[in-house]
């Protein structure tokens, strides 16, 4: 005869054991945080890293500010006369000048070229202050660089909102007083990525 007192026990038993193979399982299956999640019916993907844990391997990293760098007019005369297609007149004056304060002014500095570094402005004048033409100095940590020339009388050069560069010259009459030019012109200039183009020219009559 079957003893019934036991059948309880046991199968109390077998469910214990079946609660904690459950256990077993579940925390086998999540105890990794990367573990795999399924996205509709397709192939398991794996979870994507947390971004709490900084940047990934593959992104760029912040671009540094570049060092300033400063330049003299000594160091822009050496790269000019250093430069074989120079505009023979600006040779001329910078072969005989050595106080540099008496053929060169310091002009804007402007970003035209919207490089790391700037460019600047210095225009070519007599002894008398009488200015006959302007250069665009690229100036990088190598040392400075002409990136465009032109000649002109009275010259005023400004940097627009548009980065392009603003050229007011004088343009003389045969009876114009030497102060006083009978036609402003103001020319536009923008550096194309290769070289600096005219986009526009305008002539202005004096009072």
């Amino acid at each position: 005869m079957r003893d019934t007192r036991r059948t309880p026990t046991l199968v109390r038993a077998c469910r214990l054991l079946v609660l904690v193979l459950a256990a077993v399982l579940t925390l086998s299956a999540c105890g990794s945080g990367e573990g795999l999640r399924v996205e509709g019916a397709g192939t398991p993907v794996l979870s994507a890293p947390s971004s709490e844990r900084g940047f990934l391997p593959t992104q760029a990293p912040t671009k540094r500010t570049p060092p300033a760098v400063t330049v003299n007019l000594a160091q822009v005369r050496l790269a000019l006369l250093g430069n074989k297609e120079l505009d023979p007149f600006f040779r001329t004056v910078l072969a005989t000048c050595f106080v540099f304060e008496r053929c060169m002014i310091r002009g804007p500095t402007v970003n035209v070229l919207q490089s790391n570094y700037p460019q600047l402005v210095v225009m070519i004048h007599t002894g008398d202050k009488f200015v006959y033409g302007a250069v665009l100095m690229a100036i990088e940590p190598r040392g400075p660089r002409e990136v465009w020339s032109l000649r002109g009388e009275r010259l005023k050069i400004t940097e627009s909102q548009q980065k392009d560069l603003v050229v007011e010259s004088g343009i003389f009459a045969v009876d114009d007083k030497p102060c006083c030019p009978s036609v402003t012109r103001v020319e536009i200039y923008h550096w194309n990525g290769r070289q600096m183009i005219k986009l526009s020219s305008q002539d202005q009559k004096g009072d």
